[in-house]
C-alpha cells in the first residue's frame, strides 16, 4: 500500500474467501484484535493440521440467512472484551477487502449474535496507510446485502473443509482408502466410522448419534458403505443421520429397498425397468408354476441376501431347478426363480451413477465354465461404451430408488438392456482400474455441490402504505 487509504468509523466490507462477499464492519482502532461475530464454532480435523468450521448471519436480524464457513486454526487466544469479560477464542487467518483493496489478516471468532455489526475491525488489521476517520462512514465503495438473495453467492461460494463420515466396517478395503485418500487431498477431514460401535439416542428435541462413549460432531456429509449383514442396523443410523439433518449420499430407504431383491425387482417393475422375468412364491406346491412363468431351462434361483454371486444357482434342466428350490425350501430361505439371459454369455455391464449420470461403466467377464461375472468369483473387468438405452436405464434405476450413487448391473438382451441389480454400496476398485477415471473424485464433486450454502429466497418488498390507510386499519 503506496498512498493513504481512508476509512470511516463504519465500512463495507467483503471476505472472499469465507463466501462473505458483504458485511458491515465496525473500524475500531481502541481494539487490537479483529473479531467476527458467529455461531456453531466447533474445531474439527487432526492436531497437526486444525482446523474450525463455523456459521454466520452476514445481516443484523436476518437469522434466515446463515452461511456456512471454515478456515484453518492459526491460534488460540484469550481476548479481553469492552466490558471486561475474557474469552479464549480460535484465530483464524483470512483475506479482507474493501474497495478495491485486498489483503491477508488475522481475526478471532466469537458468539455475540446480539451485536449490530459482525464484524469488529481491529488496528492490527490496519496498515500504516491507513487513515481512519472517526467522523465519517462508508468512505470506500458501498456493498449490498441483496447478493445473498442470488443464486451467485451458491456459484461463487468458495471450496471449504468438509467434515465427513464414512460409515464402514472395514477401514482397510480399496474402497475406504479411497475415500479417506480423496477427501483429505481436496483438505476435508475424513472419518471412518463402524457402523456397529454407533448408538443412538432417539427424542424428539435432540436426536444424537454417539460413538465410543461421546455423542459424534456434526458431519457435513455421510457416505455409507454398510455390509448386507447389518443392512438392518446401518440403515437405522443412516435414519438417525437424516433426523439430525445430514446430507447422506444414499438414503436409508434406498439402501433397505435395494438389498431387498423382491423389493428390488418390485420397484424395476413399477418403473417399467426392463429386468429378467422374474417369479416368487412361498408354498412348495408352487414349484412348477413358478418355472413356468419365466420360462424354459436354464433359469436362475437366487436368494434374497445373496451378495457378489453368492446364493446364486444356474439350473440346467427343469429336474435340476426343482431340486435347487426344494433344497432351498428345506432351508427356509427366500429366493427368486429369474429367467436366464443365454445371450449375455456370461457377461454383464456395471454403470456407476453418480448424481443422475453415468460416471463410468465397465464390462464383466466371467471365467470359463462360470456363469457369474461377478469380480469376486473371478471374472475380470474391462472399459466398455454403453449405448444411450443402457445409459437411460442406469440412470432411471438409481433415480427409482432415490440413490445418489449406484452401482447398476445389466445384461445386453436381444430386446434391450435387462437390469439384474441396483447396488447401494458399489465398490471403487473394479471400476476405477477398469475405467482409469477417479470415481472417489467425481462422488466428492457431488458432496462438495450438495454441502454449499443454498441462496435464501428473494424476499417481496411491499410498497409502503400512506398514512390515511394506517389509520383506516387502525379504526377497523
Amino acid at each position: 500500500m503506496s498512498d493513504d487509504f481512508k476509512l470511516g468509523w463504519e465500512e463495507w466490507v467483503a471476505l472472499p474467501d469465507l463466501g462473505l462477499p458483504a458485511m458491515k464492519a465496525k473500524v475500531d482502532t481502541g481494539a487490537k484484535t479483529s473479531a467476527l461475530h458467529a455461531f456453531d464454532i466447533e474445531p474439527f480435523g487432526p492436531a497437526a493440521n486444525p482446523k474450525v468450521r463455523f456459521s454466520v448471519h452476514p445481516i443484523p436480524g436476518e437469522e434466515e440467512i446463515s452461511i456456512p464457513c471454515s478456515a484453518d486454526i492459526v491460534d488460540r487466544r484469550e481476548v479481553t472484551s469492552s466490558n471486561g469479560e475474557s474469552e479464549l477464542r480460535y484465530v483464524i487467518g483470512t483475506d479482507i477487502q474493501i474497495g478495491k483493496r485486498r489483503w491477508p489478516i488475522e481475526m478471532t471468532l466469537t458468539h455475540r449474535g446480539g451485536m449490530s455489526y459482525r464484524m469488529l475491525l481491529g488496528r492490527q488489521a490496519l496498515g500504516e496507510d491507513v487513515l481512519v476517520s472517526p467522523g465519517d462512514s462508508f468512505c470506500q465503495p458501498e456493498l449490498s446485502f441483496d447478493i445473498y438473495h442470488s443464486h451467485h453467492v451458491r456459484e461463487a461460494a468458495p471450496s471449504r473443509a468438509l467434515r465427513i463420515a464414512v460409515l464402514s466396517r472395514e477401514a482397510h478395503n480399496y474402497s475406504t482408502t479411497r475415500l479417506v485418500q480423496e477427501g483429505e487431498r481436496r483438505g476435508h477431514v475424513v472419518e471412518v466410522i463402524d457402523t456397529t460401535r454407533c448408538y443412538m439416542a432417539i427424542n424428539a428435541l435432540a436426536p444424537e448419534v454417539h460413538y465410543d462413549g461421546k455423542r459424534l460432531p456434526r458431519y457435513d456429509a455421510v457416505i455409507p458403505r454398510i455390509g448386507a449383514s447389518i443392512t438392518p442396523y446401518g440403515t437405522a443410523v443412516i435414519r438417525q443421520f437424516e433426523t439430525i439433518g445430514t446430507y447422506c449420499v444414499n438414503g436409508s430407504a434406498g439402501i433397505t429397498a435395494s438389498r431387498d431383491k423382491l423389493h428390488a425387482h418390485q420397484i424395476l417393475a413399477r418403473h417399467k425397468i426392463g429386468m429378467p422375468a422374474t417369479a416368487f412364491a412361498n408354498s412348495p406346491k408352487d414349484t412348477d408354476n413358478l418355472i413356468d412363468l419365466v420360462g424354459t431351462a436354464p433359469l436362475i434361483v437366487k436368494l434374497l441376501e445373496s451378495t457378489q454371486g453368492k446364493g446364486v444357482v444356474l439350473a440346467e434342466t427343469r429336474k435340476a431347478a426343482q431340486s435347487v428350490i426344494s433344497a432351498f425350501r428345506g432351508l427356509k430361505a427366500n429366493f427368486l426363480v429369474q429367467q436366464f439371459v443365454k445371450e449375455a454369455a456370461g457377461e454383464d455391464i456395471r454403470c456407476l451413477v453418480i448424481g443422475g449420470r453415468v460416471v463410468a461403466s465397465m464390462r464383466r467377464v466371467a471365467q470359463p465354465g462360470e456363469f457369474r461375472s461377478n469380480l469376486h468369483q473371478g471374472g475380470h473387468a474391462e472399459a466398455v461404451r454403453i449405448t444411450k438405452t443402457e445409459r437411460e436405464a442406469a440412470v432411471k434405476s438409481a433415480k427409482a430408488f432415490g440413490l445418489n450413487m449406484a452401482g447398476v448391473d445389466l445384461l445386453r438382451g436381444e430386446t434391450g438392456p435387462k437390469v439384474l441389480e441396483v447396488n447401494s454400496s458399489p465398490g471403487l476398485e473394479g471400476i476405477e482400474k477398469a475405467s482409469a477415471k477417479n470415481i472417489a473424485g467425481v462422488l466428492y464433486d457431488e458432496i462438495e455441490k450438495r454441502a454449499r450454502p443454498a441462496p435464501a429466497r428473494k424476499r417481496t418488498v411491499r410498497a409502503p402504505r400512506d398514512a390515511a390507510a394506517k389509520r383506516a386499519d387502525e379504526q377497523t
